[in-house]
């Protein structure tokens, strides 16, 4: 026989005042939620520090790309390089890390209050003097890499910025002052990713303000396409900065145009912007193959080849003879643009645009391994025909950009 057994439980008289308070939660919780993905802004989701060969690597992955200052500093004895995003909210960062136990001895994570950013603090080793440079490099789903590589080195480094003890962690630190005679370091532009150092300003923002004389060049570029696909900043602390931006184009995913930007270091002489054009994307059995053994030691060569001129003449030059020819085939599919690039390049000069196009379709002599030509003085351009074909541009402006 069935019963139905009837149950009953005491009315708690804030029961229902429970549930909407919860309900209420969970409502503020979602407009929070959304409101955050409305205002877009960026994140510092994750952090580490590594060790790749002698660099003590920090790397920082962003939910986008960010302004960055990269700051060396001494506080109260101890040398810091303190990393800072302004504009970037921390999310579950750790509030310290171990460091390598070689140069850096621990890192210090910082949300700053008020929305004024995130800090990172690198606490070096006493008297252990360094180099570091600075590099972006985009990740899968839209994210953005930050990397800060430090190197020890022997020489003792230019004097850091001396801030008294207790300043870090109230108030961004003014930046050192420049030489007067270097207007460079003055006007030095801070490179972001995705779309130049100002908005607006273009894909190739930074690099026409670094070399301006090749102006109608990354106006060619920029216009076919080609964009920023790494950036490094190399410097000492202290000392000025040397840039170095990769470009890159879908169209030719063979070649890759190198920047290189060197700042003058005694007042007089001329800053020096170096281009290079260069087929060394090039892939494939050959190519990475020549790569590898470009790469072996005197050891390994000693294992596989009676003496050195042996592993040049029966290893590399047949590969370098190959490479040519694959770098020639490539050369007569693009020689519409390459015409172009080196006319730009030339600074208009049609007579070398075509010259360097009559040796790209030089037939390649078995007998030597490649030759390099001078194709122009004023800018000074080489050709270099060995393995990878390059063309390779300098361009001098004075500290005041002339």
């Amino acid at each position: 026989m069935n019963r139905e057994v009837s149950r009953s439980f005491p009315k708690s008289p804030g029961g229902l005042g429970w549930a909407a308070a919860a309900l209420a939660l969970l409502v503020l919780l979602a407009a929070a939620g959304s409101a955050w993905a409305r205002t877009g802004q960026t994140q510092v989701r994750r952090l580490g520090v590594s060790r790749v060969g002698d660099t003590t690597l920090l790397t920082v992955v962003l939910s986008k790309g960010a302004e960055a200052r990269v700051t060396p500093q001494s506080v109260g004895g101890s040398s810091l390089l303190v990393v800072e995003f302004p504009q970037a909210l921390g999310q579950r960062l750790p509030s310290r890390l171990a460091g390598d136990d070689l140069l850096v001895r621990q890192v210090k994570t910082e949300t700053l209050a008020g929305g004024k950013g995130v800090r990172i603090t690198l606490e070096i080793a006493p008297n252990r003097p360094y180099t570091f440079w600075k590099r972006t490099s985009p990740l899968a789903g839209g994210q953005t890499a930050f990397l800060v590589g430090l190197k020890a080195e022997a020489a003792a480094p230019a004097q850091a910025q001396v801030l008294p003890p207790g300043a870090l962690g109230e108030s961004p630190p003014p930046q050192p002052q420049a030489e007067p005679q270097d207007q460079y370091a003055q006007t030095r532009p801070e490179y972001q990713w995705g779309g130049g150092a100002e908005a607006g300003s273009g894909r190739l923002a930074e690099v026409r303000r670094l070399i301006p004389r090749a102006q109608s060049l990354w106006n060619f570029l920029e216009s076919g396409g080609w964009s920023v696909s790494e950036d490094q900043e190399y410097d000492r602390p202290g000392q000025r900065y040397s840039r170095g931006l990769i470009l890159t184009n879908s169209q030719f995913p063979e070649l890759s145009v190198k920047v290189a930007y060197i700042p003058s270091v005694t007042a007089g002489a001329p800053h020096i912007g170096m281009v290079t054009l260069s087929f060394d994307q090039l892939r494939g059995d050959t190519a990475d193959k020549y790569r590898q053994m470009r790469k072996m030691t005197f050891s390994q060569i000693k294992g596989k080849f009676d003496d050195i001129g042996d592993f040049f003449d029966d290893a590399l030059k047949p590969l370098r003879v190959d490479l040519r020819k694959q770098c020639q085939q490539l050369a007569t599919r693009w020689t519409p643009f390459l015409r172009q690039y080196a006319q730009h390049a030339a600074l208009g000069n049609t007579q070398v645009a075509e010259k360097i196009m009559g040796h790209l379709k030089e037939k390649v002599n078995q007998r030597f391994e490649g030759v390099q030509y001078t194709v122009s003085e004023d800018p000074l351009m080489l050709l270099n025909l060995v393995d990878f074909f390059y063309l390779r541009s300098y361009y001098l402006s004075s500290s005041t950009g002339g």
